[in-house]
């Protein structure tokens, strides 16, 4: 009987079971979700992995002895930290109990189990679009930062997603802080929303910073969202949680327009953070007609009191309180050098803008009240 091989580059591999790693690595209800399916095919080999919440399938050409497919169930975390050991050409030798990895010298022994155990995968994808990886890549950078962890509200912990017939729209919120991205880029007739839970949403950005492919198509598998690439399918369960009603803070009637030069707003920003030294202290921010005056006062640390120039500013005077650190987490998101904001009064937030060729961007940070250790 000849013997069942296939072969594997090393680098192609180790990239497939990386990405599986945050997978199989976290623990759930289930054993044998710490395990990889491998699916072994005369020309290809597909590997499968599931934490019952997210799910990775992943594909790579081989060359093989096998007439027939056959499916078997692997350590996830060991043979991945074996296989970034080897170098070159991987030689798979199978056994009824055991798998055999061969190259350069090395020659390893993993034991395997049925596949008879592993959860249900999803099948049956429906393509809803096409979407430029490397522009969903960016959208997703310019939400994700907002994202809570373990919010109490579990309709926060995640990235609403949002297409219909005039745009497609991505938004996230911590209940202080506020980002919606915009692109008439990508349309569907039929309007749909999605709310993708925090970690289906950086593990689908990890996979797209890979640059594996230049195209996905956004589908939908029963219940769960699904992006496919050249050579993998993403699939996530979805919050089922209704996102908050987050339009009417968005209003901007009575609100004034302004600009301010990115670059030394920044700068004051992270001198306002160094003094905050850990603590949640709010910044006193006072826009006048051609002037932004910052201070900060923190008993512990020091004081600051900075003033920095303002652009088209008209309103009257508007003195309010916010916390640095939400203020400059979301202007690291703006490519401008010059950013233009709206500002109504010190209960009111503040609403960062910017309009580009491809989509729009709204960053929204609610002011804060002041403590007796502002003062």
């Amino acid at each position: 009987m000849m013997k069942q091989t296939f072969r594997v580059d090393q680098k192609s591999l180790v990239s497939m079971l990386s990405s599986m790693q945050p997978i199989c690595s976290k623990k759930t209800t289930l054993d044998v979700t710490e395990s990889i399916l491998f699916q072994v095919m005369p020309r290809e080999l597909i590997l499968k992995a599931t934490d019952l919440e997210i799910s990775l399938q992943s594909s790579v050409p081989i060359e093989s002895t096998l007439e027939d497919s056959t499916t078997f169930l692997i350590s996830g975390k060991r043979v991945f930290e074996l296989v970034k050991e080897i170098e070159g050409e991987i030689e798979f030798i199978l056994a009824e109990s055991h798998l055999r990895l061969k190259a350069r010298g090395v020659d390893l022994q993993l034991n395997i189990r049925s596949a008879e155990d592993f959860p249900p995968f999803p099948e049956r994808i429906e393509n809803l679009m096409q979407i430029d990886s490397e522009f969903l890549l960016k959208l997703i950078g310019k939400v994700s930062f907002v994202i809570p962890s373990n919010h109490s509200n579990n309709a926060l912990n995640g990235v609403l997603f949002e297409c219909n017939d005039k745009a497609m729209k991505l938004v996230a919120t911590d209940g202080h802080c506020l980002a919606e991205i915009t692109t008439e880029k990508y349309t569907l007739p039929e309007g749909k929303k999605w709310l993708l839970p925090k970690r289906a949403v950086l593990e689908l950005k990890k996979i797209l910073e890979g640059g594996d492919t230049e195209n996905l198509f956004l589908g939908i598998c029963s219940s769960q969202l699904v992006f496919s690439g050249a050579h993998f399918n993403f699939f996530t369960k979805l919050i089922v949680d209704p996102f908050p009603q987050y339009k009417p803070v968005m209003e901007r009637e009575g609100f004034f327009p302004a600009t301010v030069a990115k670059g030394a707003f920044v700068k004051t920003l992270k001198r306002s953070n160094c003094l905050l030294a850990g603590q949640f202290l709010s910044t006193s921010f006072t826009f006048n007609n051609g002037s932004l005056d910052i201070s900060l006062h923190n008993k512990e640390v020091g004081k600051l009191k900075e003033s920095i120039q303002l652009g088209i500013f008209d309103g009257e005077k508007i003195e309010s309180r916010f916390y640095s650190p939400y203020l400059l987490s979301g202007l690291q998101a703006f490519s401008e050098d010059s950013v233009q904001f709206f500002i109504k009064n010190k209960t009111k937030p503040i609403i960062f803008e910017s309009k580009q060729d491809d989509h729009n961007m709204i960053y929204l940070v609610m002011p804060v009240s002041a403590t007796s250790s502002d003062v």
